[in-house]
This record gives structure tokens, sequence and C-alpha cells, in this order.
């Protein structure tokens, strides 16, 4: 028992000072410039064992800042324990030179390992939220702290598995795309992750409801009509958020259409390319929803969807699950300087717009940071608000006259 206290200080201690370190954000050309030109698996090595701790380190004391009855669920006490085995990992090549070929195989054969542990983080931690709202119900100053925490939380994770690929995919026995640069695509057709996605939606939609909208697909650049759109960027994460956008778009779509005598009305596609921007707008006639719940939508606590039961041994994709969907699509648009936001009409359909930086030099990582503002942010209680809201039980407007 002594010696397990003992390594758990000493584990404690390295996350203390690990945190003390600023993460250091890379942008998708200097990723793109070290694998195509230098690409040194030494250089690699030292800059990732340090740079991981940094990572997790950072995102793991701002866990212990959540309210205690949330990190005591089941689920978020065993992400908690993947994330200290995963930096203990680290921290046994702190010392290690880079030098010995073992260390390096040992070093990739560890990535491997903890990519692999924290493949089921996002619905783990998804379930500790359900586990504590079952539980405790919903208080609106506990959601803005988890909301604030599992943005950060989970960008952080987005990050740490970029930094992983790239190293396992430049250095690994694991097969690239022979045009990749790792998991970067120098010429990515945006169109043709476009069409993936769509194809990948339709195939679950037409599982579910036995049919599926078509696909509307238009493109135009700026820089020539003729010219296809392509961007520098990580196909995987792109057509992370365009799956989402398709799967909302046609199950809106479908359950909105499909018992009207027309069919169902198309999803249509529209590829902008400007010169600081590419945009891409998924627009659906599924009926939209009203402004009030836009909001919701990226709510981790929110879902419009029945909340599913959380098995790991089920292989199939739900149509509709946590509702971590959009949000977590929009941590990754905004991961690379990018955004995603909603514009619906209620009544009629809905927009969704995805832009991401054209110049891959501007496209920096966007980063949490464990520091004071970070804990701060957790420490202040709600305040009265400073805006005017519509009375639960307004006043007879022949009153409101006669007292003024």
């Amino acid at each position: 028992m002594r010696l397990i206290n003992f390594l758990m200080k000493n584990v404690n201690s390295k996350i203390e000072y690990y945190s003390r370190f600023s993460p250091s954000p890379m942008s998708i050309k200097q990723f793109l410039d070290f694998g195509r030109e230098n690409a040194c698996e030494k250089t690699s090595y030292m800059f990732l064992r340090k740079e991981l701790a940094v990572r997790f380190a950072n995102t793991m004391r701002e866990v212990n800042l959540l309210p205690s009855n949330l990190i005591s669920q089941p689920s978020v006490k065993l992400v908690q324990t993947w994330y200290i085995q995963s930096f203990e990992e680290l921290l046994e090549f702190e010392a290690q030179s880079p030098e010995s070929v073992r260390t390096l195989n040992d070093f990739l054969d560890t990535l491997n390992k903890i990519r692999n542990r924290h493949n089921d983080v996002v619905p783990t931690m998804a379930q500790g939220v359900i586990e504590y709202k079952d539980e405790f119900g919903f208080d609106p100053f506990i959601s803005s702290n988890v909301q604030y925490f599992l943005d950060r939380f989970y960008t952080n994770r987005i990050s740490a598995r970029m930094l992983i690929n790239q190293h396992t995919l430049l250095f690994g026995d694991t097969t690239a795309h022979p045009k990749h640069i790792g998991g970067i695509d120098p010429g990515c057709r945006v169109t043709e992750v476009v069409k993936d996605a769509y194809d990948t939606a339709k195939m679950l939609c037409e599982q579910y409801y036995m049919m599926a909208p078509a696909l509307n697909l238009q493109e135009a650049n700026a820089k020539g009509q003729e010219k296809p759109i392509q961007v520098v960027y990580i196909p995987s994460h792109l057509f992370h958020m365009l799956f989402e956008l398709f799967k909302n778009s046609m199950r809106a779509t479908v359950e909105l259409h499909k018992d009207a005598s027309r069919g169902l009305p198309p999803v249509t596609a529209l590829v902008t390319l400007g010169k600081e921007d590419l945009s891409i707008k998924i627009s659906d006639l599924g009926g939209g929803v009203p402004l009030r719940k836009i909001e919701r939508l990226f709510n981790y606590m929110y879902s419009s969807a029945p909340t599913p039961s959380l098995d790991l041994s089920e292989s199939a994709v739900p149509l509709a699950g946590f509702g971590y969907g959009l949000p977590i699509s929009r941590l990754y648009a905004r991961y690379f300087q990018g955004d995603l936001n909603l514009y619906s009409m209620e009544g009629v359909g809905t927009d969704a717009v995805i832009y991401l930086k054209v110049l891959s030099s501007e496209s920096f990582e966007r980063l949490p940071v464990f520091n004071k503002s970070a804990w701060r942010h957790y420490q202040v209680g709600p305040e009265a608000d400073d805006w005017s809201n519509p009375s639960s039980d307004p006043r007879d407007a022949t009153t409101y006259k006669s007292n003024h």
C-alpha cells in the first residue's frame, strides 16, 4: 500500500510539473514540411515524449476542477485511469536516448497502445455525464462547466491523436496513402470526401429507414471554375464532420417527408473556395429547428435523439447517439482555426456550414491551456443576468399603465 501511495504521489508530482508547460501548437504546414523534407524519427521522438506528456498533464489537471459528484462517476473514473496509465508509459521515455533503435521501436509501440486505449474516450465520458444526470439531475451552472471542460478535453484528445497518428504513419509499419504525408493530404479533393461521406451516411440511412435523400452537389471556385477545389487538410477530420452533417440532414428529411407522395427532397452540398476560406454548406428541407434550440444542439448535456445504452462490444453505429456528433464536429473544424455553424429556418430546413482555412500556414492547432484563467472559469458561480428576461407571470397591461 505504501508503494502504491508513493507511486501515485510521484505521478501526481510529474503531472503538476508537466502541466506548468503550455502546449506547442503546430500548423498543418509545419506537419507537412516535417513529413516531406526532413522526417527524422529521433526528432519526432524527442518532441513527442515531452509534448504528449504536456498535453495529457494539462487536461488531467483540469479534470480535477469538475464537480466531485461528476468525477466520482464510474465512467469518468475509468477515463482517468486510462490517462494516468498512458501518462506513466510516456514517463518511461523521459531519460531514454533517441540513439537507441530499441527505444524508438518501444516508443512507437507505446504510442499505438495509447491510441488504442483511448479509442472509447468519447462514448465513455459521455456515459459518465449521463450517469451524473441520472443521479443528480440538470443544473445550468454545472452544465456550463461541463460544456467548457468537454470542449477543451475533446480538443486535447483530437490534438494528441493527430500527433500520434503522424508519428505512427510516418515511422511505423502502417501503410499510409501514397500521396499523403502521414494523415495529411496535400491535395485533398474536397468533393471526393463529400461524396464518400454522403455514400456512407446514405447506406446507414437506408438500413434504418429503407430510403435516403439524393445528393445535389455543386462547386464554386473563385480561382477558376474549371479547377477542382483542393485544400491541404486531414481527410479523416473532414469526413467526420461531413458524415455527421449528412446523417443529421438525412434523418430530418426522411422523418418529415417519408409519407409524402412526391418523394424525398435532395440534400444539397455547395463547396466554395475563396482567398481565405474554403466553405462547405450542407442544406436540407427537413423542417429545421427553432432558434432557441440551435445552441442546445452543441450542448453535451442535451440530445434530440434517444440516449443509447453504451455497449462497447456492439459494432453497429446508431443513426443518432449521445448527441455528441455536432459539438465534436465543431471541435474538429475549430482545431485548425476553422468553424462549423448552423443556420435554420423552422418549418423549412437547415443549412450547416463548415469553414476551413485555405492557407496551411494559417491552420494552427487551437489548443486548451491549463492556467489561472481556466481555473477561474470553474470557480465563478452563476451571476444575475444583465439582460431582461420575459417574466413567467407578466403583469397585466392595464396595471402597468396605472402605475406609470
